[in-house]
């Protein structure tokens, strides 16, 4: 059983380095697309300062929309747009693209619900100061949400590790293809077991970070 293990060291560093660089990108775009996505969700919803009822109506259809593909659909299906972005529809780089566009309305919808739980009487507080809505934003919003945001990317970053295995059973490299390669195909029972610990180690390690940080800023 060791034996297999050491001589597939070389691969496993190769595998876990493309599933981190998958999940990387994927929360990358979440942060930078599905963060501001979600705030503007927030502000043009019902009782909001920039209530937009057709706006709010068009970005929720659209999100929606996105999140009720299964990702393995949504991951063949966005293979000619992948190979005209990235040149190719396999390797991480590849995988990453729709991993990409699952990870944006997941977290845009998480980003929204973080700031609902934010007391609205603060928000009215700054707008008596004649607070602007970027300033709003910028430093009440993300402030008092902010351990809820923390706990939306943990949850976001363990969910998307589960999408980088998948990705890899379809050619995004990773430890999922790894596992299928090895673990399934040639039968060999015991890499299946070690990549599946590698998940569980990677999926404990993310979670007590992001929830030790979310204690940390947690100013209730």
């Amino acid at each position: 059983m060791f034996e297999n293990l050491i001589s597939l060291l070389p691969e496993l560093g190769t595998a876990l380095l493309q599933t981190l660089t998958m999940l990387g990108i994927g929360l990358s775009a979440a942060i930078i697309i599905g963060g501001p996505l979600g705030i503007l969700l927030f502000l043009v919803g019902d009782g909001q300062s920039l209530q937009h009822r057709p706006l709010a109506l068009v970005l929720g259809w659209l999100v929606n929309t996105i999140r009720s593909f299964p990702f393995i659909i949504l991951l063949v299906a966005l293979v000619p747009f992948t190979r005209w972005l990235v040149g190719t529809s396999i390797g991480p780089l590849a995988a990453a693209v729709p991993l990409s566009f699952a990870a944006i309305p997941y977290f845009a919808r998480l980003v929204e619900q973080s700031c609902k739980e934010v007391p609205r009487g603060v928000i009215e507080a700054a707008h008596a100061m004649g607070a602007t809505e970027f300033q709003i934003v910028w430093r009440v919003l993300l402030v008092e949400a902010r351990s809820g945001l923390v706990l939306a990317l943990t949850v976001l970053a363990i969910s998307f590790l589960s999408y980088s295995a998948i990705a890899g059973v379809v050619g995004g490299g990773g430890i999922g293809d790894l596992a299928i390669r090895y673990g399934y195909y040639r039968f060999q029972t015991d890499v299946m077991f070690f990549t599946v610990a590698i998940l569980v180690v990677l999926v404990q390690l993310i979670q007590f970070t992001g929830s030790r940080i979310a204690r940390k800023i947690d100013h209730r």
